[in-house]
């Protein structure tokens, strides 16, 4: 049986938890933070966790599903 082949560049950007959920980090949030309120620059620290048809491709990329 050949070896799993992963999108590379998907690997890097989301991870799969051990219950199933996929887990992504939020853009913007490096440059020109002064601009930005407080309280989006504390939403965007958090990762966010994708859902539905979107989610489920991301984990077929990963080998997951």
């Amino acid at each position: 049986m050949p070896k799993k082949k992963i999108k590379k560049s998907v690997s890097k950007r989301f991870k799969v938890t051990k219950t199933g959920k996929v887990l992504f980090s939020h853009q913007y949030k490096s440059h020109h933070k002064l601009i930005k309120s407080k309280s989006r620059l504390r939403r965007q620290k958090e990762p966010g966790v994708l859902t539905g048809k979107f989610a489920k491709k991301i984990k077929q990329m990963l080998g997951e599903a």
